[in-house]
């Protein structure tokens, strides 16, 4: 009898393989090859966008990295005129980090070329039940990545 945990450990294995190849085909049809951003850089940056702002530490929580590593990621959009800091009112301790105009702009074209060609592919290879099966697959996902596990 197979173990529930080794059961767990398989579909964990499976998941993080049908994750990566799908992740890596998102980066190949949503961006020209030429572009200068990180995809590191490029998610911080959507999340910026949706959250408003914000600060260092809560992006580096909320991205599952280390302060000091989403400093640099800010630093690099910063330069890039992507993102602007201003001291937080509340607690003069804190920066509060935003998205420019310019940032605003790149946020909102890269998940448009990656919602095309993935809406795109899942009007010509996927069915009604399969759409539904990954409706409700990606609310669990979410899940997973709000998880304290």
């Amino acid at each position: 009898m197979v173990r529930r945990a080794d059961r767990a450990a398989a579909a964990a294995a499976q998941f993080m393989t049908a994750m990566t190849r799908l992740r890596a085909r998102l980066r190949t049809e949503s961006a020209p090859t030429e572009m200068p951003w990180t995809w590191s850089q490029l998610t911080t940056l959507a999340r910026i966008v949706q959250e408003g702002e914000t600060t260092t530490s809560a992006l580096a929580q909320a991205e599952h990295v280390r302060r000091q590593s989403m400093a640099e990621t800010l630093t690099a959009l910063h330069d890039q005129r992507l993102i602007k800091s201003t001291p937080d009112p509340d607690d003069g301790r804190k920066v509060l980090i935003s998205a420019t105009r310019e940032g605003h702009a790149l946020a909102d074209l890269i998940p448009a070329a990656r919602k095309a060609w993935l809406g795109r592919a899942f009007e010509e290879l996927l069915e009604p039940s399969d759409l539904q099966i990954l409706v409700k697959a990606a609310a669990l996902m979410n899940r997973l990545a709000d998880s304290t596990v």
